[in-house]
């Protein structure tokens, strides 16, 4: 797997540890960030760039990777790495939704290992993630924060993933409609505002379809308006 466009959060209060795993991974191929408080890895939550997989540690001088955890809402997949290593922890983390949950002291050639297959399993799954929403294009759902899972119509789904896949691309309603609806030569322009009207829906508090005035319609992902 090639990890040249993988973006990696690394949340590690340690410095010798940090700047270990900081300069391993930069010489496997990924992007590092490297956050050494709760503060700073809030405010890497707030990168215009989305993160592909995020690695916390839970010991924090200002707080706790439960906590981070619990705010980043699935956005990407994660892993914890920690001294905490007792079944109370571990089973905590799970819960928090982590990939992997890994005791120190590891071995770094591990660490890489479970850090890759993390992200071939998500590459697998085809999913896309929006504020705590993941969208899977494989299974055709949504599973909103609360793990609730929606079914949309067929036609409203195919809409959904066209933008997504041609993100961030602007669809014309024409696009989309030759996109969606040619087979069967139904529809119109008011159809397809309709199927997004409905797609909102599913993603209540953000708005991941922008209306482009005039033009059409983009994926964006995130809690834009």
């Amino acid at each position: 797997m090639s990890t040249a466009a993988k973006r990696l959060l690394l949340v590690e209060d340690d410095p010798t540890l940090g700047v270990t795993l900081k300069e391993r991974l930069i010489n496997e191929g990924y992007f590092v960030r490297w956050a050494s408080t709760a503060q700073d890895a809030r405010a890497a939550f707030q990168d215009k760039d989305p993160w592909d997989i995020v690695v916390f540690d839970v010991g924090l001088p200002d707080g706790s990777g439960f906590e981070l955890a619990a705010e980043w809402k699935n956005k990407a997949p994660f892993l914890f790495v920690t001294a905490l290593s007792d079944a109370e922890h571990r089973l905590r983390g799970f819960e928090l939704g982590a990939e992997e949950y890994i005791p120190k002291p590891f071995h770094l050639k591990e660490l890489l290992i479970r850090v890759r297959h993390v992200l071939e399993n998500h590459a697998r799954r085809r999913t896309v993630h929006a504020a705590g929403f993941e969208v899977d294009l494989d299974s055709l759902t949504v599973k909103n924060p609360a793990g609730e899972i929606e079914r949309p119509a067929a036609k409203d789904f195919q809409v959904l993933a066209l933008l997504i896949e041609k993100a961030p691309k602007v669809l014309t309603r024409d696009d989309i409609l030759d996109a969606v609806w040619s087979a069967d030569h139904l529809g119109n322009q008011r159809t397809v505002d309709n199927a997004v009207v409905r797609l909102r829906g599913l993603f209540p508090g953000i708005n991941p379809i922008r209306s482009v005035r005039g033009v059409g319609y983009q994926w964006l992902g995130g809690d834009e308006s």
